[in-house]
Formats: structure tokens, sequence, C-alpha cells
């Protein structure tokens, strides 16, 4: 497949790791030469410097026979436009556009991404996946690292094994027997840095960071066995009040188990915005690491703070001086990934990468077909992929004991397909169970793995 990515920044240099490594035939476009020098120095990807909505541009990056372009600049109008260019002069059949401003966003203008306006296939927006992201974190305040599959009925948890943890020790393999009715699958482990895929003898160690696939009904019970809490959250802070804070308290106050939230905000037209938007949720203004500030908003009696401004220093501050000050949970956004192995030492119980749910997103559709949701864990090492069987893919109608999945692969949860094409039960499995045409399967894979996953789901003959 020929790929253009326009926007050599994190998000974009990330998809270029991914589809450059995958094979693919990528060129990368940025106006900034410092960027294009590092992703072709460090990838196998051309580079063209300039702008990405000059049609010279695209033509100079092989855009006459391109199957996808993907426009991931930091300008919203440069990424509308690349698309339009790609569309109306050299006919690029998928284009995906990154977008932040909620004006381009809002479902009453949702035409003007139609074929005959601007045709932009795939809209991304980042604030809306790290809104959603943190709205999971809050769900699930034990784990460190969580998403949802087939329609929220199967979920995926990063929990983090303690030397008090029930089942530490335990070959894998003896928690089938131990817990032969629960629905979870401990499907990668990271130890010391370096993350993998368990085989069944493997055992989970106090300091791994243990991923595990679970029913969503067996959630509570999952964490019980492996020693965490499973409180529910009554009182939220927000420290930010801009397009995350307010998508997340939007939500929060929109849901039947009312959960009452502030807002901290140190810019007022913000603040103000903010309390125009919201009805029931107090917003106060001012800065986040304001001690009687934090005071003010009962931060001792919060069950979890979500720090989400435009500055990771503030957020990582802002976190420790809430969890000093008692509250019982601290979240906080982190765009640059080195600051990521300071959480566990600064007390952070967990952190959201915006670039890391906007490459999920793209991803996502990038492995179009039947692949029907992704998500990449910790720098690029691995992804969790939900996918159709189809009838020609080389597994369907075998037993998972037969199928020759690569070493990184595991399965972690199965939907068998229901009457009359409707979902059917969500199941663990064993391997005894037969894989069947229309059953959707999640799995866990490392990067290296994933042309082979690819492969055996038929994909690559399906996407477009």
């Amino acid at each position: 497949m020929k790929v253009i990515i326009c926007g050599a920044g994190q998000v974009g240099w990330q998809i270029a790791r991914h589809l450059s490594g995958e094979r693919n035939d990528v060129t990368v476009v940025d106006n900034n030469p410092d960027l294009v020098h590092r992703a072709t120095d460090t990838l196998d990807v051309q580079g063209i410097t300039g702008f990405a909505s000059y049609p010279d541009i695209l033509q100079r990056a092989g855009a006459r026979d391109a199957d996808m372009i993907i426009a991931a600049t930091h300008s919203d109008e440069v990424n509308m436009v690349t698309c339009q260019v790609a569309h109306s002069i050299f006919e690029i059949p998928r284009k995906i556009a990154r977008l932040r401003a909620q004006s381009y966003l809002t479902a009453i203008y949702s035409d003007l991404y139609r074929r005959e306006h601007m045709p932009i296939d795939v809209v991304i927006s980042p604030e809306r996946e790290v809104a959603a992201a943190a709205l999971r974190r809050l769900s699930v305040p034990a784990a460190f690292d969580t998403e949802q599959f087939l329609d929220g009925r199967a979920q995926l948890l990063g929990l983090t094994i303690d030397d008090d943890c029930p089942i530490v020790n335990t070959p894998l393999r003896q928690l089938n027997d131990l817990f032969s009715t629960l629905r979870a699958i401990v499907v990668g482990i990271r130890r010391e840095g370096r993350l993998f895929a368990p085989e069944p003898r493997d055992q989970l160690f106090a300091g791994d960071a243990a991923y595990l696939v679970t029913h969503v009904d067996d959630v509570a019970r999952t964490l019980e066995i492996f020693g965490k809490p499973h409180e529910r959250q009554e009182r939220v802070v927000l420290i930010g009040g801009g397009n995350v804070g307010l998508a997340v308290a939007t939500e929060l106050e929109g849901r039947s188990d009312r959960i009452r939230a502030k807002v901290i905000e140190r810019s007022r037209p913000i603040a103000e915005h903010a309390a125009d938007a919201l009805e029931r949720t107090i917003v106060l203004n001012g800065d986040g690491l304001d001690i009687s500030l934090l005071q003010e908003a009962n931060i001792a009696r919060a069950d979890a703070v979500l720090a989400v401004t435009d500055d990771d220093k503030v957020n990582l501050l802002a976190s420790v001086r809430a969890k000093a000050l008692g509250c019982k949970m601290a979240i906080a956004l982190v765009n640059d990934p080195t600051l990521t192995p300071m959480m566990e030492a600064l007390g952070i119980d967990a952190y959201i990468n915006p670039r890391a749910t906007t490459v999920s997103s793209i991803l996502r559709h990038i492995r179009h077909g039947r692949v029907r949701a992704l998500y990449s864990i910790g720098d690029a090492e691995a992804e969790v992929i939900e996918a159709e069987v189809l009838s020609t893919s080389p597994i369907s109608g075998q037993l998972i004991r037969d199928i020759s999945f690569p070493e990184g692969v595991l399965v972690g949860a199965i939907r068998k397909q229901g009457k009359d094409g409707l979902p059917g039960d969500v199941i663990k499995p064993v391997g005894g169970t037969r894989i069947e045409e229309g059953d959707v399967i999640v799995l866990f894979t490392m990067a290296a793995d994933v042309p082979e996953v690819e492969r055996l789901f038929q994909v690559s003959i399906d996407f477009f």
C-alpha cells in the first residue's frame, strides 16, 4: 500500500513507523526539514519538504498513485485543504484528517465532509479521543490502562502487580483451575521494561505490569482476584477547562450515576465558556497548583483528580499536589513520552498520552478490511486488535490449539456469531474453542507480528 503522511510530528512519525515497519511504501511530507530528515534517517520512508496542501508538493510525494493520505499537520485548515486537493486533483481513494477545532466537529455541520463538498473519509479528533480515554480511566481507577472492545462487552485492563497480589508467583495455567468461571486472560506482561506475550508456564511477579482482556461483567471480580479495589467514583476534580476538560465534564453531567465534578481553569475566558456550557458543574477560575484553590474544590474528599491542561509539567505537579492534599487518585495528561517513566515515582496513578490515543484511532482506520478496533500499547510495542473472521481466513473452522499463531500473539476474547447474523455471546477462548466464520476475535500481538495477524484475517485483500 502506498501512503502519504502529511505532518512529521510525533503522531505522523509514529504512523510512519508502524506502516514502514510493515513494508508499506510511505512518504512523509512536512515543511520543517529537520522533522523530514529525522523521519528519513530513522525510518524506511521517503521524505518531501514543503507545504502538504500544495498540489506540486503532493505530486512530488507520489499522489498520482497513492492509496491513502493521512493529513496530521498542526493546522486543521491545512489538513482539510490537503484532503480536498488529494481528492479533486489526484483522486486518492482514502483520506484521513486530524481536526482539533470543535467547531469543525459539530454534528450539524457533518455534511461538510461529504464527497461533493470537502471529501474526508475519516475525521480524527484528538481532544475527543483523549476525553474518551480519560472517562475510561475513571471507570476503572485501579487500572493504569484500559480500553473497550466488542461494543463494550470486553475490556482491556492494565494492572500493576503488587507484593500483596493474591496470585503473585502463580503460573498462569493454574489461574484457569483456580478460577474456572473467570472470563479473563493475561495477554501481555511488562517486566523490567520489556513487554512480551506470556506462555502458560509464566508467572506474575511483584512489579510486573499485566495486560488482561476480561468480559465486562467480570471486571470487578478480576480486580478483586488481582488484589485491586473497585471503588465507585463520586467526586472528581478536573484541572483544565479546555476542550478535553469540558468534554469530560459534559459527559459526567449526562450520566445517570450523577458523578459530581468541579473544574479549575486558569484562563478566565475559558472558565466563563465552560461555566456557560455546563449546568451542574462548579467552575473555579484560578491556578490548579494553588493550594487554597484546591482546598476550595475540596480536593481532600475527591475520589480522583484529572489534570488535562495543555502543559505537561502543570499536569504532573497538580497531580502530585492533589495526592499530597488527600485525593485518592490522580490521572495526568502527558504529551511528552519521556516523562512517563516518572509517573510511578511521583505517585501518579495513571496517565493519558494524546499522541498514543490519536495513533490508535488512525491505525484502526488504516487497518481497514475486517479490523474493527485497535489499541496501541506502549511505545508502539504491541497492539490489541479486534477483527472479524472471514470465510476465506486460514483460521476459519480451526481449533485455537491447531492455529499457528506467532509466539507474540494471544487470543483474549471471542464473540461468537448469533442467530440471523446478530452478535452472540462473548466467551473466554481455550485451546478447544473452534474459530468460525463471523466470529469477532480480540487478540494481543507484538508489533513485529502484526503483518502475520493481518494475513490470518485476510484483511490485506479487503482494504478498500
